[in-house]
């Protein structure tokens, strides 16, 4: 159980935030400065130059101090542990806005006493583009402990890559356009409305490695949880890697089909049954 349990988490992760990836595909690009005019000739007076317009966040159904709590078990009965996606803050960040929304997770019960685990991803995303300015991924496995650190670069399509353990090594590769990170796909797929009967595509860059996710969006349908009952559009993601070669197996998510579009019910095909996190408790 302890390679699979990691092998879930992160899986679990890697489609949460794979829903929301190409729905930055917003057309709400990091605006970029008009050009300047050319000069004027001595004949004519020098014009004042045009104000640059406001930049405004893009509108979100989320805020600081938005907190999703989850249960994570194994087939929907032991439960293995819990995971929690919090918006800390709106704060200026790389010349920009951005929130700074932390998920983490961790085992309870047996499996904490079995195996020390830890998990924490967090991310900034930018309040204008809803395109993420950096990412992190740390975890904690018994004695081993790694920090894995994605840094973006829209405009020049690419992004630098590092993973702390030991010893420290860094990569730089080419992602697409809107590309999210494995957090905050999850926020910018919220902000955007959901198509019944449709299917998305969209880049996720993760562990340095862009996936296609295809996804079909399917009915709404009554989904039980803790928290209540709650009316939720099913989503079927696939997930491709750089090859076109299928990662994972089945996986499916449930996204709530009010205007807040929560995550309430991710469930993930595993050798030794589902591994499933389930809404428990929403503060806002």
């Amino acid at each position: 159980m302890r390679n699979a349990t990691p092998r879930g988490l992160a899986r679990t992760l890697v489609v949460v935030l794979a829903l929301a990836t190409g729905l930055a595909a917003l057309e709400a690009q990091t605006r970029r400065p008009r050009k300047p005019a050319s000069s004027p000739s001595s004949a004519q007076p020098a014009r004042k130059p045009l104000p640059l317009p406001a930049r405004t966040d893009t509108k979100v159904p989320f805020r600081a101090g938005e907190r999703l709590t989850y249960d994570i078990s194994w087939s929907g009965h032991l439960t293995a542990g819990e995971a929690t996606m919090v918006v800390k803050e709106r704060r200026a960040s790389f010349g920009s806005m951005a929130y700074y929304i932390v998920a983490e997770g961790r085992p309870v019960g047996l499996l904490a006493r079995l195996h020390s685990l830890y998990y924490k991803a967090d991310t900034l995303l930018d309040c204008y583009a809803l395109l993420p300015q950096r990412g992190s991924i740390y975890s904690q496995e018994g004695a081993r402990h790694r920090l894995r650190i994605t840094r973006f670069d829209h405009l020049g399509h690419r992004a630098e890559y590092e993973v702390q353990t030991t010893t420290n090594v860094k990569s730089v590769v080419a992602i697409p356009r809107h590309t999210q990170d494995a957090l905050s796909a999850v926020y910018a797929l919220r902000s955007v409305p959901l198509a019944p009967q449709s299917r998305l595509t969209m880049p996720v860059c993760d562990g340095g490695t862009t996936y296609r996710v295809t996804f079909g969006i399917g009915t709404a349908e009554p989904v039980t949880t803790p928290a209540g009952t709650v009316t939720a559009l099913r989503v079927t993601p696939t997930v491709l890697d750089e090859q076109g070669h299928p990662v994972g197996g089945r996986m499916t998510v449930w996204i709530s089909a009010d205007e807040r579009r929560i995550p309430i019910k991710l469930r993930v095909d595993v050798a030794i049954g589902s591994l499933d996190l389930v809404l428990r408790q929403v503060v806002s």
